[in-house]
């Protein structure tokens, strides 16, 4: 699995129980949502699937999952605290409102007037008006009446920036 073909939903907390049971603080819940099978995880810098076996919402950000596999506090003592990702093909496409604005990293941003701008290598969200981060350091508003068109698929957000945004 390939960094381009999932986006990240959250992070693993720590242990709860004795029977193989972790937190999960995430900030969408599309794996929920699509019913998925498997989570993938960032271990030791690789992309891993990890199958679901259970679990449970503690909060509206929070779960407690059970991993196939994972029966006892040994068993999810390397996988604590890794990040947790879900795959773009597995995301639904029929509304965009569904999407955190994490989904968008990777993504290319073109401007109907000033062409590629490059891809977005973070999105910001530690302000009230949230940004995207280009690859060259360049930072958009990510202001949703300033996007004309999202290709999914093609991972290219189309916009139209305001006249001398660009010249900041």
């Amino acid at each position: 699995m390939k960094e381009e073909e999932v986006f990240k939903i959250g992070q693993l907390g720590k242990p709860h129980g004795v029977k193989g049971e972790v937190s999960f603080s995430f900030t969408t819940d599309v794996w929920d949502r699509v019913d998925a099978d498997y989570l993938v995880l960032m271990i030791d810098g690789i992309l891993v699937p990890f199958f679901l076996e259970e679990y449970r919402f503690r909060g509206e950000h929070s779960a407690l999952l059970k991993f196939e596999g994972k029966d006892s506090i040994e068993d999810i003592q390397d996988i604590v605290g890794a990040e947790v990702y879900f795959p773009y093909s597995l995301t639904p496409d029929d509304d965009d409102s569904d999407y955190t604005w994490g989904y968008f990293e990777g993504f290319r941003v073109v401007d109907d007037k000033a062409g590629d701008l490059g891809v977005i290598a973070r999105v910001d969200e530690s302000t009230v008006n949230v940004l995207f981060e280009l690859e060259s350091g360049m930072l958009i508003p990510a202001v949703e009446s300033f996007i004309s068109d999202i290709d999914h698929e093609g991972r290219v957000i189309h916009m139209h920036l305001p006249d001398g945004l660009m010249d900041l």
